[in-house]
């Protein structure tokens, strides 16, 4: 279940978002009592409440923002509990001083807005003495291991305990408690009003998500990055998985540049099942795995990592194929890429990946970078010819490639490669998605040119991935439409 926050200044606001949540589904809404301008009519805000509520009133040192007297408070929340709410959340510090009265349910809080301590346990050992029917223990998570030491406190916990952590690193928490075995999560109204860090809002939670879905078998699967806020993969992922009736969900886990071994090695007891891995950790994911594909090794790069039912961890790079696969049904039928003249701009893990695609389809590339020693370095690991950033439109090509982010969202009025320098007979490949139509594919579109737009890879290298971690073959079609609706110039989330 999920419990939305409302925090409103005017109890009328209050009200009518308690109605609109009710309508879209909401099975219990925590009133935020602090946030209204005036003291609380408690009595206008719950006789005719459509869903069950928790009532909540934080004072300033525990990031709320009651601005009167401390005994308004308490007599606010006794007065709650002698109305019969159906919870209310105390803090462990008051918890002892507010007796049990009549049904109402007693939540038992503590908040650490700065980290995950130490003495969790003892923490919610002592919490556990104040006679609530749940604990909720919530606090600032600094890394992924905080989400997993947080999980397995609520996994182990007799007494049901709301345990998760705040933060960006604190998201797989949010979302995977109730797996374990809290009642509820939280979730807000709306994503610009957040109660707490990292809260999401309601319908994401519903929708992408299916938070209310996931249960004790549910398989577990996620995109690994930094940053990871803005990747698609999970929306991608999770309406496939609702769209083939798969029992799974998958996630967004920030993973800090240089603990990569160490987080993967601490999430180990969430049992996820499988990985997308973007920047800046596919060389990691490659040394990570136990058993790395042909393509991994050769590379030198994994976007993939799967674990199989001998409990190794498997890596592949489903970039390459996707890349290589998109050009393929672009070339005219019975055309291949063997001894086509290609330029590759960029020098990223994506590049990498591509140009070693090319190379084994018999493709004659040369690389061109912005750094022109990372262009010559690249060149020089995989056996094909470089050239300076300046020069690349200097040569005739067959294909042009696109691995630099340059064209994408926001900056959509930028290209890597002037127009003037296209022959009408190329074939051009923009390896960004958001926009689709990039200026780049615009203005080869306008030569005459053949183009592939950066969705087909991402549909592909997502749909490999989606059948390495289900053994099912997605509806690539599904996947492409979900990438399309998504997208806009308005809406960035790659």
């Amino acid at each position: 279940m999920i419990c939305v926050s409302i925090g409103r200044t005017r109890h009328k606001m209050m009200i009518l978002e308690h109605r609109a949540l009710a309508d879209q589904g909401a099975e219990l809404v925590e009133l935020r009592l602090d946030y209204l301008s005036r003291l609380p009519d408690l009595k206008r805000l719950i006789d005719e409440r459509p869903t069950p509520v928790v009532v909540t009133c934080r004072r300033k040192q525990d990031r709320g923002r009651w601005r009167w007297q401390e005994d308004a408070r308490l007599t606010l929340l006794r007065t709650a509990i002698v109305s019969g709410v159906d919870y209310v959340d105390l803090e462990d510090d008051i918890a002892g001083s507010v007796p049990r009265f009549g049904d109402t349910k007693r939540i038992v809080s503590h908040h650490n807005f700065e980290e995950t301590p130490d003495d969790l346990e003892e923490r919610h050992a002592a919490m556990a003495k104040l006679d609530p029917d749940i604990i909720k223990i919530v606090t600032m998570a600094n890394s992924p291991s905080d989400c997993a030491r947080m999980l397995e406190l609520v996994a182990a916990s007799e007494v049901p305990t709301l345990g998760f952590c705040m933060g960006e690193f604190g998201l797989p928490s949010r979302l995977l408690c109730g797996k374990y075995g809290a009642p509820f999560t939280y979730a807000t109204f709306d994503g610009e009003r957040v109660m707490a860090p990292g809260q999401l809002p309601f319908s994401q939670m519903k929708d992408l998500y299916r938070y209310d879905q996931i249960g004790e078998q549910t398989q577990v699967f996620a995109v690994l990055g930094d940053p990871i806020g803005h990747s698609l993969s999970p929306l991608l992922h999770n309406k496939a998985f609702e769209h083939h009736n798969v029992d799974a969900v998958y996630l967004p886990i920030r993973i800090p540049r240089d603990s990569f071994r160490e987080s993967l090695e601490d999430l180990d007891w969430l049992g996820i099942r499988g990985y997308s891995v973007t920047i800046p950790h596919k060389k990691a994911a490659y040394e990570f795995a136990d058993e790395p594909d042909g393509s991994v090794e050769k590379i030198g790069a994994a976007n993939t990592l799967f674990k199989t039912a001998d409990g190794l961890w498997h890596a592949t790079n489903t970039d390459s194929k996707a890349a290589i696969d998109s050009l393929k049904a672009a070339l005219p039928e019975g055309v291949s890429l063997r001894g086509k003249n290609t330029i590759v701009l960029g020098a990223g893990g994506a590049a990498r990946a591509i140009v070693y695609g090319l190379l084994e389809e018999g493709a004659f590339v040369t690389i061109a970078n912005r750094t022109n020693s990372k262009a010559e370095t690249l060149a020089g690991e995989l056996g094909c010819q470089f050239v300076r950033w300046e020069h690349r439109g200097k040569d005739y090509r067959d294909i042009l490639v696109n691995c630099t982010p340059v064209g994408m969202y926001p900056d959509m009025d930028e290209t890597p490669f002037p127009q003037n320098w296209m022959s009408e007979n190329i074939l051009v490949f923009d390896t960004v998605y958001n926009p689709e139509n990039t200026l780049l594919i615009k203005q080869a579109r306008e030569r005459g040119c053949r183009t592939v737009s950066g969705i087909e890879m991402f549909a592909r290298q997502a749909a490999e991935q989606f059948e390495k971690f289900t053994g099912i073959a997605p509806d690539l079609e599904h996947l492409r439409s979900t990438v399309r609706k998504t997208i806009s110039p308005v809406n960035y989330e790659s």
